[in-house]
């Protein structure tokens, strides 16, 4: 299974306020994004709170936690799965600097391409890191350059010039609120209006949606957005500098499907790659069923441009949280079933379709099959409405080894043996592309074509920063 990356929130508003409250249902929003941490922290007309621990946002932020946040007027949060670093509560974010000049809140989603370099700099210069991620090497050098500045957001535009990779940022100063998206666009962030005249930043307008705030627009890549009380502006001295390059992979299974993205809903786009799929490996079927949640939408695509009939096939435990990795292939299964019940009505004696959004080992998605065969379907035709994962991603996406990648390993056809499907058809690099329509947007497919748009790290692994045991 691929897991969420991370996801950010802002909110600036003229008056003091909930704003405490508002990023809670703006992080509740977006916590497909990250189950591992959140956190969020504040500023009362400078003086800043924060919370942040391992968990769920109900988990972490239970309500006398929010009482003690208090009222202020920004606030940003940040909910995470740990694509670099360890999983604790070191590196939960928001991370929170005071120095010379006042405080300030980072929170990132996105991996850098240079940060191992960028780090090493900065030990030899005598910073000692905390953490484990490479947020915390953001951090250092914006307070670097805050110190050498004049503001903070001339300090992130010469904090821009320095770093490479991912990274859509929400940053906080005792009175701003900053957004920023690199220069080829590789995770979303968009901005929208608050009733009230504030104004709140998030990685997708789901979670706008969840604070009542109109969506205005994405970032553009490259962009720094600035909110005060002198109002909103602009900074576009990195935009056009390189070309685009949206992670395809926030259209097929990261994005909630009620989420715009660059102009695009992520449920169009899905169901738009379930009708490439569909006339690409067609199949003879008597009904498709999707894999809850990402799959369902390709699945009715799917089902539309095929003519074979949509039904709900698969039922997911809403109450399961997260999962552990389990010791034997007999408790595997079981989590399987605890997470996904098959409808017997549905599937037995037919000849089924599984839709499903990616095959990464293969293990989950081959106890999945014999569950739906143990139920009675006569047939399974497995179809992923993503290309074959071949090649690690170094952008936020938890993919870093070709070793664990089946596709990477195997044909199709082994593939297909493997997991007990009687076919398997992946969507295809060119269709991926299309699926978005026409939103005039380049894609980053790295992770299937090997296509690469930054030069790739020197040392990637998601523990690089870790300390070996003596």
């Amino acid at each position: 299974m691929i897991h969420e990356e991370c996801g950010v929130f802002g909110i600036w508003q003229a008056k003091s306020g909930p704003v405490a409250q508002m990023a809670y249902t703006g992080l509740f929003a977006l916590q497909h994004r990250g189950q591992e941490a959140a956190g969020i922290a504040l500023s009362d007309r400078g003086v800043f709170r924060h919370h942040k621990d391992v968990g769920l946002v109900s988990e972490v932020f239970a309500k006398d936690e929010l009482d003690r946040l208090g009222e202020g007027n920004i606030a940003v949060g940040h909910v995470r799965y740990s694509t670099s670093g360890n999983p604790g509560r070191s590196n939960a974010q928001p991370i929170v600097v005071r120095h010379g000049k006042g405080n300030m809140a980072v929170c990132h989603n996105g991996n850098l391409v240079n940060s191992t370099l960028l780090r090493e700099k900065l030990e030899q210069k005598g910073c000692i890191f905390h953490t484990t991620s490479d947020t915390e090497v953001i951090s250092y050098l914006l307070t670097q350059e805050r110190l050498e500045s004049g503001s903070i957001e001339e300090a992130l535009e010469r904090v821009m010039d320095r770093i490479d990779g991912a990274y859509s940022l929400v940053v906080m100063s005792p009175t701003k609120l900053l957004a920023a998206r690199d220069p080829r666009g590789f995770r979303p962030l968009c901005i929208g209006h608050l009733p009230n005249g504030g104004f709140a930043a998030a990685s997708e307008s789901c979670a706008l949606d969840a604070v009542g705030a109109r969506l205005e627009r994405e970032l553009e890549p490259g962009e720094i957005v600035v909110v005060s009380r002198e109002g909103v502006s602009s900074i576009r001295s990195h935009c056009l500098q390189s070309t685009r390059a949206l992670c395809v992979f926030e259209y097929i299974y990261f994005a909630r499907p009620d989420s715009v993205i660059e102009g695009c809903t992520v449920h169009d786009a899905r169901r738009c790659a379930g009708k490439l799929l569909a006339a690409a490996h067609p199949v003879d079927a008597d009904v498709i069923i999707g894999v809850p949640d990402s799959g369902l939408d390709a699945a009715i695509g799917f089902s539309a441009a095929s003519g074979i009939p949509y039904d709900v096939g698969l039922v997911k435990n809403k109450y399961v949280g997260r999962t552990f990795i389990a010791p034997s292939q007999e408790l595997r299964e079981q989590m399987v079933r605890n997470k996904l019940n098959p409808i017997r009505r549905v599937i037995e004696g037919k000849r089924v379709v599984l839709l499903d959004d990616s095959i990464v080992r293969g293990t989950t998605i081959a106890q999945l099959i014999h569950i739906i065969r143990e139920t009675g379907a006569k047939e399974v035709h497995v179809r992923i409405s993503a290309p074959p994962f071949l090649h690690p991603c170094y952008y936020g996406t938890d993919i870093d080894s070709e070793e664990n990648l089946i596709a990477a390993r195997h044909s199709v056809e082994e593939t297909a043996a493997f997991i007990g499907a009687d076919t398997l058809g992946y969507l295809s690099v060119e269709d991926a592309k299309k699926i978005p329509g026409q939103m005039g947007c380049g894609l980053c497919t790295a992770c299937f074509d090997g296509c690469y748009p930054t030069q790739v790290p020197r040392d990637a692994g998601k523990n690089r920063f870790e300390q070996p045991l003596f």
